[in-house]
């Protein structure tokens, strides 16, 4: 090959130009040189005309063109004289000489000159030099470029021997063995260029896919040629730096070659030198290198002259270029340290990796080109900041491939059959898009062609096409004759298994090249005689080179190595276990998990399928046991790997292993793990990923998601995808998706059978490619959601697209946000929806981010949804559904020019229901234009024209809409918000209005008579915010009056003033429908309070008044129905036409106002004018005593009041004593309550005193020094029932004293004095006070953290004295005390002790203290040690009672021990009994206990054991003593045992117990054979009046037998069978028994398992139970019909007191005739609904009926969909309710606005005790506000 710059075959006008640029600046700097040195060239008339140029440059480059035109002879004197005289750069010389015939520098002399001989003249402008020099400066400059110039030849011929076409002899012969080199004509390969300038930019940022890479997204992805590659992107003098990425076979090792044999063939003419490095054979290096020794010993030692050329080199470094392939193949560390600190020296050795980052960073050879390649693996972070251009080798295309083959195959005349083959297998062209494995199916394609030339069966996957290349290779050389496979691998066995062996070792120590001395010899002839290895020349220093070894492919050693791991005998489970994994990130910066092992999972997961089962087992010598199991290992080892989190690359080898072992329960069973969705961001997918990852993906049972973001991925990708059947959402982000790209798309979506979401998003897509995508999408007729946001649309073909979309039956939505679609597309979209039969919703909307268009759809009318609402059943038929169309066309600009195109597009559209068009430029003249239409637009809901600029006159064309368009209900405007809303009633709502009733006044009447006769919707005005001050209310107020059906009208927010006020209350006479007005924050003063108090007056039917003057203003008045106008001279004639709103309650609210004293006195004086005023509330005002004084003196005179509330207002002492002391000053003062001396309330009553009246002072800081005066009060009021002195501060010494004055009265009243510190001592200070008090009947006292301490008076005669005390803490001493009190207690009936430190010998001793009169005594104790004795024990303990024992309670759960004792007139000596007990001898003694319990027992009549364990002598106790008692009425025996003997034992004894009325086995896990014998005891049993069997999975059957038995018990009040087994069968056997059973009180049947049928026939059994009183039904899984037969069944059980349905889900029917039932229970006072599905909207029918239950108690509605509208509707209910004690509403959705209506309710409602709000949304902050306010509001667990 010649040299590059030879002047034979350059043409002399291109060299020159080429250096001209260089040139001219050069010169440029020397013009007077070059002007006198063209004078010796050129004739002196033609450089005449050059004195008049100034500029240099000019001068300059006029010279050189006179120069250039003057002939090639002239030229070439020229440039001899130039690069002989001055100091020119040693490139621009290298030109220049070679342009003038001196560049051959073959021809000339070799010089020896060493560098340091060199001229150091300095560059410019040179000097001659003097005679005695040895050397002329040409000789000098020739030395210099002799040498390099020679080494460039050598480099040449190197590369063309390497990689030329001049290759060694042999190498033809060789070719057809070396499978994996391109031995082959080249093909070019595909390759994508990044911007590698945002590379810099994120190498701190995690990555999914190819680290080191740029995110694809962020890059400007371009194809690009090889000669691409080396455009100069950076100044002259900088390093540039070139990497290159691709999957492994993609091609990079052989189109480094390809690239050096192209430099070496002068096709890259900017390198003068080459240099080609293998990071695989720089592994082998152990020492450090200069750059010299790298260049020179590891590639090409110059002939001579080294330190000249490499001084050339250096010189020259912008024309070298040097190559690094294979970096992913790098052993050594490689980071930001390995660059040299202090900056490098030439002659200083270096590590492999600190040259390469100084070579990058340019501190090593400035100016050169690196090129480096490298599988996809994490990049250096150096190398992250030095990249200037990276690109990724894709392999091939189509197009390549068919290249390829066609090349491969030409010399047979099945070329095209092969070319055809592999287009027509979409599976075998996605291998082939990799060049290795391209090669790799040629080279079996055209074995089995040969063979088999009809049939082709080609291998499915990567590992078996490597597995069917060995044998062919062995076939090939050892012919036909060799025998089959099974004889040709016996042959061969030994020589695989050693290479497989050397393939795993040598990726164990991450070895790619191995010595002669490591390959055995066999080994070695067979793979070097197979082409499995290649041999090369290894450089590691200076010395003679080695051969080195090496599989020809990386992916070939990771073959062998899987195939070595699958047939070594050294290798057990759970080695394969540790060494299979998927391919990992890089755990450090630097350093790789798994090495060199890129394909090696996936070859051993092919290994695993069972078509290489037989060839493994060939190969193992091993049968197919010992195969498999090895097999099932890895099989195990990746259905693992798919329940971990797995990233998307990761995802992609998951599915290539899975494709591999061509399992399909494998592939379902990962498919099933991968969660139904399948992220893939920023890596690029190749056809073949996507075949193995459709393969998973259609192997699943379950539809998947398939998010691709930022991916990389050819259109072929989309030709695989095409066959993925259970992708229901497909999503593509990226930018290069286009319109071909959509076109693609288009041909692939008929084949997703099962796609519902189709998003194509941030691309670059363009109408054309909208068009086509709809166009195919139209196919898909189960498309739900098309999203094509933040692409290219612009003006899309509007009407075509629609038209598409109306075709698309399941179509939802369509999203075209982003698209920067004009004003016109939108408005010709938003005319064609409005048109469109399926269309719902246009929402458009502009804005400076992004701009929203999205268009939703509707299901085809079909049929009608069968309603869940039963009473909507008959009328279902009726229903016709309607499309109701929502347009929203936001910030569009929409200025009054388009009113008339807007106002044709609503009117073209039959049924709007809403209108948004804020956000636009209409004005005053759009709006009115389009509000002068508005009785030709039909919209149902609203319309929307805010932020449209209006003005004052813009609102009244809104108002006057409300009189011109009957169907405004409401307006909503504010001018400083720009707010402008417009709302509408549905036409058939509108229709079904009541006709308006007549008008108030005669005038009116008559004026407005016309109008009567068509319905009037009633509507509201909110004209908020607006700055209107009372000048402006005249210019509205027109407006308004002539709409007179205002139900709500709100000016808040505005400047009236009290002027304003005044004058507004002028006009409201006008607006006869008003309920509500707010005039919040007005800037009105009190004198407006006062006003407004006189208006209660003056307009009779204001309802309720709020105000207040704090931080926020508040006037907020609500009317009954109509507004009466009374004059002060007379009243109308009008008020009598309708009184019965004359009963209707009234209230006055005033907050946060400070009113003294006199202002107090005016106040109360005008509210004591107001008719039926029934509610004060006064909170937050700052009253003084003064001023409460004198608010008390008013009571009296507010005749109709029953709530004065004061809350957060701070009393002193003297202010509580007189709100207590109101008692005495209005008698029809019910309760005074003080909460925390800051809340105050006074609730009042009718005028009679016969009604209990109730004190409370909680939490108020009273002490034993007030207790004097506070007694003083109450004294003079003899009617207490109730005083609560909880949570104070009395201590012991307040209880005395407290109690010294209660007993001086005899009252009858409850004292409440928990949480006051009372102590031991003055617990046993007020038993003693119990004990000789005859007006006590009771005390309750608990020391724990309750702190309960209540004492109840009684001024009758009680026989009832009754004595609780839970967790006093007593020590012995107190126990003692005790004992000796209650023996002074003669009167006691009833003792409760709980956990009271009391011991059996303490119970002992208070058995013997406790003695009454004649009658009858319960003593209860629980305490641990119960739970512990045997029940033979707690009877010994028993029987040492005094008295006749008539109950017998032990629970040991509960550890409880209860006794009933009946004391005889006469009593023996407890001491006489206890010595005849001791004279018994031990065995005597056993039979005289039980003769002692026979006598103490003799009159038992409740005996109830529960959890207990009865052994042998304790169950004969039972059976033979105690339950032949005659006098034993109730029985219960609960979750206990009976050891041995079990039940039937039990069952037995009730045959003996023929007085009993009360029998309960309940949780005794009856068995099936104890019920009929339990039947049979039922015929002793003819009183029988409660039966409890639960909890004892009694079945059908049982229940059957159970019922006929019951047939014949005429006095059954009580059956409880909840929690069995018990269906339809045993459940209608009981209704039918149910019908006769006319004394029935109390059934529980919850628990059981009936059906809708069953449960109907209950329900109407039921029905008949006339005297029902307790009906238990919880956990039924009722459905709506049973719970509305139930509803209809109600109302028969008249005497219903408790009524369980929770856990059964009832529908909004079924609640609301249960509902519609409630008014029937007068006696009802308990309702349980937990779980029960009760909603907002069953809410306010629920509150009604519980409204009207006069009884009701608790109300539990837990666990429910409850919120604020329903928490508000039962707010409402809550003062009707008197009786209620307890609310549940746990666990339901209230929030701030439903707690907060709760808590102002209850303060009305003194006699609930809490409402439980437990686990709602109500900020806590707010809740424990509320409960600070009252204490009732429960929002904790507990």
């Amino acid at each position: 090959m010649q040299p590059p710059f030879r002047n034979d075959d350059l043409d002399l006008e291109a060299a020159v130009a080429r250096a001209r640029p260089q040139l001219l600046e050069f010169l440029s700097h020397h013009p007077n040189w070059l002007l006198t040195t063209s004078r010796r060239f050129l004739p002196g008339v033609v450089l005449n005309g050059l004195d008049g140029i100034t500029d240099h440059k000019v001068k300059v480059s006029v010279l050189l063109d006179l120069l250039e035109k003057a002939g090639p002879a002239t030229w070439k004197q020229f440039a001899q004289s130039l690069c002989m005289e001055c100091n020119l750069p040693l490139d621009l010389e290298i030109l220049l000489l070679s342009s003038a015939g001196e560049g051959n520098l073959s021809q000339k002399q070799e010089a020896h000159t060493d560098v340091s001989a060199q001229s150091s003249v300095p560059k410019g402008f040179a000097q001659r030099r003097h005679c005695n020099n040895s050397v002329s400066d040409k000789d000098v400059k020739q030395q210099r470029l002799d040498s390099p110039e020679k080494y460039r030849h050598l480099l040449i011929d190197s590369i063309c021997r390497r990689y030329g076409s001049r290759r060694a002899a042999g190498a033809a012969a060789q070719e057809q063995t070396q499978p994996l080199a391109f031995n082959q004509a080249f093909v070019n390969l595909v390759i994508q260029q990044s911007k590698a300038s945002r590379l810099k930019e994120r190498t701190d940022k995690p990555r999914e896919g190819v680290a080191g890479a740029p995110k694809p997204e962020e890059c400007a992805d371009t194809a690009m040629k090889v000669s691409d590659l080396f455009r100069s992107v950076v100044p002259s003098g900088t390093t540039k730096v070139i990497f290159l990425f691709g999957k492994p076979g993609t091609g990079k090792t052989m189109l480094m070659h390809w690239i050096c044999q192209k430099w070496a063939e002068g096709a890259l003419p900017q390198f003068l030198f080459t240099f080609l490095f293998e990071f695989r054979q720089l592994n082998l290096l152990k020492r450090k290198l200069t750059l010299k020794e790298l260049l020179f010993d590891l590639f090409l030692q110059p002939e001579d002259s080294p330190d000249a050329v490499f001084q050339y080199l250096l010189e020259n470094a912008s024309h070298t270029l040097i190559i690094f392939d294979g970096l992913d193949e790098f052993a050594a560390n490689m980071d930001m340290s390995s660059s040299s600190k202090g900056g490098p020296t030439l002659t200083s050795p270096m590590s492999i990796s600190e040259l390469f980052a100084d070579l990058c960073h340019g501190n090593l050879l400035p100016g050169c080109t690196v090129l480096v390649t490298s599988r996809p693996k994490r990049l250096p972070d150096f190398l992250l900041n030095t990249v200037d251009l990276l690109a990724e080798i894709w392999g091939f295309d189509h197009e390549k491939v068919e290249e390829y083959v066609s090349r491969y195959f030409h010399q047979y005349s099945f070329k095209e059959q092969a070319i055809a083959h592999l287009k027509n297998n979409t599976k075998l062209l996605s291998m082939c898009l990799i060049p290795a494995l391209c090669y790799v199916v040629c080279i079996c394609l055209e074995y089995l062609l040969l063979k088999h030339q009809m049939s082709v069966e080609l291998p499915q996957t990567m590992t078996q096409f490597y597995i069917k290349m060995l044998l062919i290779f062995i076939n090939k050389q050892q012919g036909e004759h060799a025998g089959g496979e099974e004889a040709q691998l016996n042959c061969n066995r030994k020589a695989i298994l050693g290479l497989c062996d050397l393939a795993l070792k040598g990726l164990e120590d991450k070895k790619l090249i191995f010595y002669v001395g490591d390959i055995p010899e066999h080994v070695k002839e067979f793979a070097s005689l197979h082409g499995l290895l290649t041999v090369f020349e290894v450089k590691t220093n200076g010395t003679c080179p080695e051969a080195g070894y090496a599989f020809v492919h990386l992916s070939l050693q990771e073959f062998f190595a899987a195939l070595c791991l699958m047939v070594s005998k050294r290798v057990d489970k759970n080695y394969l276990k540790k060494k299979f994994s998927l391919k990992s990130k890089w755990t450090l910066k630097n350093e790789a998990k798994t090495e060199f092992m890129e394909s090696f999972h996936i070859f051993l997961s092919g290994l695993s399928s069972k078509e290489c089962r037989t060839f493994l087992m060939l190969l193992a010598e091993k049968d197919e046991a010992w195969v498999q199991d090895k097999q099932d290992t890895i099989l195990q080892s990746l259905k693992k790997l798919a329940a971990t989190h797995l990233t998307g690359p990761k995802v992609i080898e998951l599915c290539h292993c899975t494709f591999e072992t061509q399992d399909l329960k494998v592939a379902q069973h990962i498919g099933s793990l991968l969660n139904f969705k399948y992220e893939f961001k920023n890596f690029r997918l190749t056809p073949l990923d996507m075949s193995a990852l459709v393969f998973v993906m259609n192997s699943g049972q379950h539809l998947t998601y398939l998010d691709f973001a930022g991916c990389l991925m050819d259109v072929d990708c989309l030709e695989v995808l095409a066959g993925c059947e259970n992708v229901e959402h497909l999503s593509f982000r990226s930018r290069r998706c286009g319109d071909d790209f959509a076109a693609a798309l288009s041909k692939s979506l008929q084949g997703m059978g099962s796609l519902k979401k189709l998003e194509l998003t941030g691309g670059s897509m363009t109408a054309e490619g909208m068009t086509n995508l709809v166009q195919a999408s139209s196919q898909c007729l189960q498309l739900e959601e098309i999203n094509l946001q933040d692409n290219r649309i612009r003006d899309l073909e509007v009407k075509r697209v629609m038209d598409l979309f109306s075709r698309m039956e399941k179509l939802k939505k369509i999203d075209l946000s982003s698209n920067n679609l004009s004003l016109n597309a939108v408005l010709l979209l938003a005319k064609e929806v409005v048109m469109c039969q399926n269309a719902t919703e246009l929402r458009v909307r502009y804005q400076s981010m992004k701009d929203t268009v999205i268009i939703y759809f509707s299901a085809p009318s079909g049929k009608v949804p069968r309603s869940l609402h039963l009473r909507w059943e008959e009328k279902k038929e009726h229903v016709t559904p309607t499309r109701h169309v929502k347009l929203c066309l936001q910030d569009c600009s929409l200025s009054s020019q388009h009113a008339e195109e807007i106002i044709a597009i609503l009117q073209s559209c039959p049924s709007l229901s809403e209108v948004d068009l804020s956000g636009n430029k209409l004005g005053d003249e759009g709006c009115s234009c389009l509000l002068e239409s508005l009785t030709w637009i039909s919209i149902s809901k609203q319309l929307d024209l805010s932020q449209n600029h209006l003005s004052v006159n813009g609102i009244c064309s809104l108002l006057k809409s409300v009189n011109t368009c009957q169907k405004v209900v409401e307006v909503q405007v504010s001018l400083c918000c720009e707010t402008a809303v417009l709302r509408f009633t549905a036409d058939r709502e509108f229709a079904s209005l009541p006709p308006r009733e007549e008008p108030v006044f005669s005038t009116d009447d008559q004026q407005n008579g016309d109008e009567n006769q068509t319905p009037t919707a009633s509507k509201k005005i909110r004209l908020t915010d607006s700055r209107f001050q009372a000048s402006d209310l005249e210019k509205l107020c027109a407006v308004l009056k002539e709409c007179n059906s205002i139900s709500e009208l709100d000016l808040s927010y505005n400047h009236l003033g009290d002027e304003g006020l005044l004058q507004l209350f002028r006009f409201l006479p006008n607006l006869k429908m008003l309920s509500s007005l707010k005039l919040n924050d007005n800037q009105i003063s009190l004198n407006s309070v006062f006003f407004l108090a006189q208006s209660l007056s003056t307009l009779e039917h204001i309802k309720t008044m709020n105000l207040s003057l704090g931080h926020m203003q508040v006037v907020h008045l609500t009317f009954w129905e109509r507004i009466r106008v009374r004059n002060t001279s007379r009243w109308r004639s009008s008020f009598l036409a309708h009184p019965k709103h004359e009963a209707k309650g009234r209230c006055f609210r005033l907050k946060d106002c400070r009113v003294g004293p006199e202002d107090v006195t005016r106040l109360c004086h005008i509210l004591a004018q107001c008719p039926q005023l029934t509610e004060i509330d006064l909170s937050g005002n700052s009253l003084s005593d003064q001023s409460i004084e004198r608010l008390l003196s008013f009571l009296p005179y507010l005749c109709h009041l029953t709530l004065l509330s004061i809350r957060n207002t701070t009393f002193s002492p003297r202010c509580m004593v007189l709100l207590i002391n109101s008692f005495n000053l209005c008698e029809r003062i019910r309760m005074v309550e003080l909460r925390s001396s800051e809340n105050a309330f006074l609730h009042l009553g009718a005028s009679t005193r016969s009604q209990k009246t109730s004190c409370r002072l909680t939490d108020c800081a009273i002490g034993q020094g007030q207790i004097d005066e506070l007694c003083r009060v109450l004294e003079q009021h003899g009617w207490l029932a109730e005083v609560d002195l909880s949570r104070n501060q009395l201590g012991d010494e307040g209880l005395r004293c407290l109690l010294d004055h209660f007993y001086q009265v005899p009252v009858t009243c409850s004292l409440n004095l928990s949480h006051n510190r009372i102590s031991q001592d003055g617990v046993l200070h007020l038993i003693d006070a119990f004990a000789t008090s005859g007006n006590t009947t009771e005390v309750q006292v608990s020391l724990c953290s309750k702190a309960t301490l209540i004492i109840k008076f009684t001024s009758r005669d009680d026989p009832r004295k009754i004595l609780r005390l839970a967790e006093c803490n007593f020590q012995p001493e107190h126990l003692e005390k005790l004992c000796l009190l209650l023996e002074k207690c003669t009167g006691l009936t009833e003792y409760i002790s709980s956990n009271n430190n009391m011991t059996v010998q303490a119970a002992e001793r208070l058995l013997h203290s406790l003695r009454k009169n004649p009658g009858p005594l319960k003593i209860s104790i629980e305490e641990p040690w119960v739970g512990k004795e045997s029940v033979t024990n707690l009877l010994e303990l028993a029987v040492q009672a005094c008295g006749n024992i008539t109950e017998i309670t032990i629970c040991k759960d509960k550890t409880l021990f209860q006794l009933g004792i009946k004391f005889p007139r006469c009593l023996e000596k407890v001491e006489s009994v206890v010595s005849r007990l001791h004279l018994y001898k031990p065995g005597i003694k056993h039979a005289c206990f039980y003769q002692r319990v026979r006598e103490k027992c003799a009159q038992l009549q409740e005996l109830r054991w529960s959890h207990v364990e009865l052994h042998n002598d304790e169950a004969e106790m039972l059976v033979r003593i105690l339950l032949p008692l005659p006098e034993l009425k109730k029985f219960g025996l609960t979750s206990s045992s009976i050891m041995p003997t079990g039940i039937d034992y039990l069952i037995t004894g009730l045959q003996n117990c023929q007085a009993i009325e009360e029998l309960n086995l309940g949780y005794m896990e009856l068995s099936s054979a104890a019920i009929p014998k339990l039947v049979l005891g039922f015929r002793e049993m003819p009183s029988l009046k409660r039966l409890i069997l639960n909890h004892n999975n009694i079945s059908n059957d049982g229940c059957s037998r159970l019922t006929e038995a019951l047939r014949n018990m005429h006095y059954v009040e009580e059956i409880n069978l909840s929690h069995n087994n018990i269906g339809d069968p045993g459940l209608m056997n009981l209704a039918a028994v149910l019908l006769e059973m006319q004394n029935l009180k109390r059934i529980d049947l919850s628990g059981n398992s009936p059906s809708p049928a069953g449960g109907e026939k209950l329900m109407e059994a039921l029905a008949y139970c006339k005297h029902i009183e307790e009906l238990l039904l919880s956990r039924n899984v009722f459905g709506d019909r049973t719970a509305v037969k139930l509803a209809l069944c109600l109302p028969h059980m008249t005497n219903l007191r408790i009524l369980h349905l929770s856990e059964n889900y009832l529908g909004e029917g079924s609640i609301h005739a249960l509902s519609e039932g409630l008014p029937c229970f007068e006696h009802l006072r308990k309702i349980d609904l937990k779980l029960c599905g009760v909603t907002d909207d069953a809410s306010k029918s629920l509150s009604h009926g519980f409204r009207q239950c006069p009884s009701m108690e608790e109300i539990i509605l837990s666990w429910n969909a409850l919120g604020d509208g329903g928490a508000r509707e039962l707010a409402s209910a809550l003062p009707g309710m008197e009786k209620l004690k307890m609310l549940d509403l746990e666990k339901n959705r209230i929030g701030t606005r439903g707690a907060t209506k709760l808590a102002e309710e209850l303060a009305k409602c003194p006699e609930i005790q809490f409402i439980r709000l437990w686990d709602n949304p109500v900020p806590r902050d707010l809740a424990e506000n509320l409960t600070s306010q009252d204490p009732r509001l429960c929002f904790s667990f507990y």
